[in-house]
C-alpha cells in the first residue's frame, strides 16, 4: 500500500522477528495469521498493538485486482467484524455521543450512498435483476468458504444451512434468490450454499451484479455476517442476521444471536456516523492527501461513471505502439481493447462494437464503414489538463477526451461536449465543484502542458499605459485549425488581423511549445516581427496571463485558460468555448462565410452559459483522467494536484530527450 504511512501518520518498518528501538507501535492486518504473529511480537516487546482493515467504502474495484484503497479502519481494542470481544467501533456505537452536525452529515452521507448506489466495491454491473415472475423475492447471501469474518462473527457452516431453510420457511410462496460469489460459480472458490440452493429449487445469482440492482427487486435480506446486510439497511430492507456482524444487536436487524455487550438501541444514522465518519479514515490514494468521506465518495463516483461509460467491446484503429501503451487505462481495463492497423484488418462481425480512432485520423471512408456496419465510432484526443510535458516529447497524458458524437475542436459538427453544454441541467453541486476547480487551476498555475520557466524581469517589463494583448501561437497543421478556423489559418494572418484592429496595443506573441521545440509547423516569416512588440518563447503561460488585458486567438486552449481568469477573449475561429456569450467572436458577427456553415453553428450554440457552467462541462464532464502510476481513473481535482506536484519551474531536458528532439527535427515529418 503506497499510502500506508500517510494513513497511519508515521513511518513504517516491516518486522519479521524483532523490531528495532525506533518502533513505537505494532500493527497487523485484521485477523490474518500475520497479525497473530505481529501481536505476539508486540506483547513480547511491550509495544502497543492495533489492527487495520479495509474501510466500508473502499474503492471502485477489488483489492485482489490491485485497486488502491481509499479508506482504512484502525482499531486498538479488536476489529469490527470480531464479535467475540469489544472493538473500537462497538464502543463508538455504544457511546453514541454524536453532535447534531455529525448526525446531519451522516444523514446526508446515507442519502448520497442511496442516490449514487455505492457500496464497499463498485465495479459490479448495475442492471435490473431479471426474475421470472412477480412473486415476492427474498435475498439470501452466501459467503466464500473459510472467510474469517464468519467465525469471528460467531457463526459456522451450520448457520448458512439454517439461514437458507429459515428464509424458505418464513416466506412461503416467495422466490428465494441465493447470491453466491462469482468465483464460486467459476470453481475458483467454495461457498456454503450453492448445492443446497439447487436442491431446494432456489434461484442462484452468480453474476457480478451491483447489490443495489438486487435490492430494487427483493423485500428481505438474509445474511450471516456479510457487509451486504448493512448495504441492505441503507437501502431500507428488512435484514435477518444469523451471525453477529458489526451492525447486528442494535435493534435494526432481526437477530438469531445476541451479544450481551450490545444492549442498547441505535438508529441507522448513529451506526453510520460511528462506522463511516468516525471509525474510518479516508485518503486520496493517488495524491496521498488525507480527506473526508464526502471527498472519497465523490472520487469513487467519478471512477464509477467512467467505468460504466466505456462498457463493451473496443477496437483501436491506427494507433502507434507508444499510444497503445496508455490508451487501455482510459477505458478502465487493459484487456478491453484490441488494436489493429486499419478497420479492414479487424474482421468485425458484431454490430455496436466501439471503434476508437485518434480524431485527426478519422476519414470520410472510415465514417462510412462504421455506419454501414453499425459500429460506434469514437474519436479520441488530448485533454485540456494533459500532462507535465509535451506529447511531442512522448510524455504520456493524464487526460484524454473520448467523443462518440464528434470532437470538441471540429466546429463543423456537434460533439459530446457541445451537446452537454446545450442541454445539461447543472446541479448546484457541480457548479460549486467548478468554482473550486477554477480556483485550484489559477492558484496552482496548472495548464495543459505545465512547462515553461519563470519569466525574467526583462520579459515582464510590459508598458502599463497601453492595452496588453497576448496572441498564443498554434500548430498550423493541426486539425483544430482546419476544422475550427475557417477564415484565418496561420499565426501570421492572425497577427496581421489583430494588429490592424489594435494599432496602438502592446502585442505579446507566444509560439506554441511544439513549434518552439521543432516538433510541429507554425513558424513565422521574417516580416512578422513588426507585428508584435514582445516575443516570449518558453515562459510559463499562466504567468503571462497575469499580465495581459486581452487574449486574441484562432482557437487556442489559451483562450479558455484566459476565461478562467476573467480576461477578455477575442476569437477569430470557432473554438469550443466560443458562441456561449462569454467571448467576443469576430467570425460570428461577420457575413456568412461560404466555406463554412456559420448559420448551423449559430443555431447549435444559442444557450448563454455562465463561466462555472462552461467549466463544469469542459473539465468535469467531458474528459477522462487517469493516474499514471496505478492506471486507475481519477477526477479533475486529483489530476490538478498530481500535475502541480510533478511540475518543475525550469525543466532541463534529459540527454535522451535532447537526442530525440534532434532526431525529430531533422528526420520526422510533421
Amino acid at each position: 500500500m503506497r499510502t500506508l504511512e500517510r494513513f497511519l501518520g508515521a513511518k513504517c518498518q516491516y518486522v519479521f522477528s524483532r523490531p528495532n528501538r525506533n518502533v513505537s507501535q505494532m500493527v497487523g492486518w485484521g485477523l490474518k495469521a500475520t497479525s497473530i504473529k505481529a501481536k505476539r511480537i508486540a506483547t513480547r516487546n511491550g509495544l502497543p498493538y492495533f489492527c487495520i482493515e479495509d474501510g466500508f467504502l473502499r474503492s471502485l474495484g477489488l483489492g485482489v485486482e490491485g485497486a488502491q484503497a481509499h479508506s482504512l479502519v484502525m482499531d486498538y481494542s479488536g476489529i469490527y467484524y470480531d464479535a467475540s470481544r469489544p472493538s473500537d467501533l462497538e464502543g463508538l456505537i455504544s457511546a453514541s455521543d454524536f453532535s447534531v452536525e455529525e448526525l446531519n452529515r451522516a444523514e446526508n452521507g446515507l442519502y448520497l450512498l442511496r442516490t449514487h448506489r455505492l457500496c464497499k466495491y463498485n465495479k459490479s454491473v448495475d442492471i435490473p435483476l431479471d426474475l421470472a415472475d412477480e412473486r415476492p423475492a427474498i435475498l439470501v447471501v452466501d459467503q466464500t468458504y473459510g472467510d474469517i469474518s464468519i467465525t469471528a462473527g460467531l457463526a459456522s457452516e451450520s448457520h448458512f444451512r439454517e439461514m437458507l431453510r429459515s428464509a424458505i420457511t418464513e416466506n412461503p410462496g416467495a422466490e428465494i434468490c441465493v447470491k453466491v460469489h462469482p468465483d464460486v460459480i467459476s470453481g475458483r472458490k467454495r461457498g456454503y450454499l450453492q448445492e443446497l440452493a439447487k436442491q431446494e429449487g432456489c434461484r442462484i445469482i452468480g453474476q457480478d451484479l451491483s447489490p443495489w440492482s438486487i435490492f430494487d427487486r427483493v423485500e428481505k435480506v438474509y445474511v450471516v455476517t456479510s457487509q451486504l446486510g448493512f448495504d441492505a439497511l441503507i437501502a431500507g430492507k428488512e435484514v435477518h442476521c444469523f451471525g453477529v456482524p458489526f451492525y447486528a444487536g442494535w435493534g435494526l436487524t432481526k437477530d438469531r444471536q445476541f451479544v450481551d455487550r450490545r444492549n442498547v438501541k441505535r438508529t441507522l444514522t448513529e451506526i453510520f456516523c460511528a462506522a463511516y465518519l468516525r471509525y474510518c479514515r479516508y485518503i486520496n490514494p493517488y495524491t496521498g492527501v488525507t480527506c473526508e468521506f464526502e471527498d472519497t465518495l465523490s472520487l469513487i463516483l467519478e471512477q464509477k461513471r467512467q467505468w460504466q461509460r466505456f462498457q463493451g467491446t473496443w477496437l483501436g484503429i491506427g494507433f502507434s505502439p507508444w499510444k497503445r501503451s496508455f490508451i487501455p487505462n482510459f477505458l478502465g481495463d487493459k484487456s478491453r481493447i484490441t488494436f489493429f492497423r486499419s478497420l479492414d484488418r479487424a474482421a468485425i462481425t458484431r454490430p455496436n462494437t466501439n471503434i476508437l480512432v485518434w480524431a485527426s485520423k478519422v476519414t470520410d471512408s472510415l465514417v462510412e464503414q462504421c455506419q454501414q456496419n453499425q459500429l460506434n465510432l469514437w474519436r479520441i484526443e488530448d485533454g485540456f489538463l494533459r500532462s507535465t510535458g509535451l506529447g511531442a516529447d512522448l510524455v504520456k497524458p493524464s487526460s484524454l477526451v473520448l467523443d462518440a458524437c464528434g470532437i470538441y475542436f471540429d466546429a463543423r459538427y456537434s460533439s459530446d461536449l457541445e451537446v452537454y453544454l446545450n442541454s445539461a441541467r447543472f446541479s448546484s453541486e457541480s457548479l460549486i465543484q467548478a468554482k473550486i476547480l477554477r480556483d485550484n487551476l489559477i492558484n496552482k498555475r496548472v495548464t495543459k502542458y505545465n512547462i515553461g520557466r519563470e519569466l525574467s524581469p526583462y520579459e515582464l517589463e510590459i508598458p502599463r499605459d497601453k492595452k496588453i494583448i497576448l496572441i498564443p501561437g498554434q500548430v498550423e497543421s493541426d486539425a483544430s485549425i482546419a476544422t475550427g478556423s475557417p477564415l484565418i489559418k496561420s499565426n501570421y494572418a492572425l497577427l496581421k488581423e489583430v494588429r490592424a484592429r489594435n494599432p496602438s496595443a502592446h502585442i505579446i506573441y507566444k509560439p506554441h511549445p511544439d513549434v518552439v521545440e521543432g516538433a510541429r509547423e507554425g513558424g513565422m516569416p521574417v516580416g512578422a516581427k513588426s507585428l508584435y512588440d514582445s516575443l516570449i518563447e518558453k515562459g510559463d503561460i499562466s504567468l503571462l496571463l497575469d499580465k495581459v488585458d486581452e487574449v486574441h486567438t484562432m482557437s487556442s486552449l489559451c483562450g479558455f485558460e484566459a476565461l478562467l481568469r476573467e480576461i477578455k477573449v477575442v476569437t477569430y475561429g470557432l473554438p469550443f468555448y466560443a458562441g456561449w456569450g462569454l467571448t467576443e467572436d469576430i467570425l460570428l458577427s461577420a457575413p456568412v462565410y461560404d466555406a463554412f456553415d456559420l448559420q448551423s453553428f449559430k443555431l447549435r450554440r444559442q444557450r448563454a452559459l455562465s463561466l462555472e457552467q462552461l467549466i463544469a462541462g469542459t473539465l468535469l464532464f467531458y474528459p477522462v483522467y487517469v493516474d499514471s502510476v496505478s492506471g486507475e481513473f481519477i477526477d479533475a481535482k486529483t489530476n490538478i494536484e498530481i500535475l502541480q506536484k510533478s511540475r518543475k519551474s525550469d525543466q532541463s531536458a534529459s540527454f535522451f530527450l535532447q537526442i530525440f528532439r534532434w532526431y525529430r527535427s531533422r528526420f520526422l515529418k510533421y
